[in-house]
């Protein structure tokens, strides 16, 4: 069998996919739902008595609102790392991957250095222990873009 002479011509992929356009929607939702709560709803832990955030339905939440910010940015990421969007092809799966794995890193080694006193920084003085699964979360993403790479 004959190889073919006709040329191999790549068509050039889409930038902006309804995929990527869900993901940076989740990804800058999950983002802005951690910073909302943490200055506009989360009581301040040195008042005493501690007052009420507002709006109630997201204070009465909790520490489920870093789930739920949390959850949407890596969900996120993670459907960003299909190969229809720009993270999920070519040069972006590398870079996908190597800044989750090193967001990850970086998360859990600042948990470590600061643990004796997390107080001057934001969002991890709230998680404690749980910055580990913050930090291995964002390695587990970044082994969904290691799928990807050829």
């Amino acid at each position: 069998m004959a190889k073919s002479n006709a040329a191999y011509v790549e068509t050039e992929a889409k930038i902006l996919t309804v995929r990527f356009v869900i993901a940076l929607l989740l990804i800058i939702g999950g983002i802005a739902w951690i910073a909302f709560y943490y200055v506009s709803v989360r009581p301040d832990p040195s008042v005493f008595p501690v007052p009420e955030g507002k709006p109630k339905a997201i204070a009465d939440l909790g520490l489920w609102n870093y789930v739920i910010g949390f959850g949407a940015l890596l969900v996120g990421l993670a459907v960003a790392a299909h190969p229809s969007t720009p993270l999920g092809r070519g040069r972006g799966v590398v870079v996908g991957m190597l800044g989750c794995f090193l967001i990850g890193l970086l998360w859990i080694c600042t948990f470590y250095v600061f643990s004796d006193d997390l107080t001057p920084l934001w969002v991890f003085n709230d998680l404690g222990q749980w910055n580990l699964g913050v930090g291995i979360a964002f390695m587990a993403v970044g082994f969904t873009y290691a799928t990807r790479w050829e």
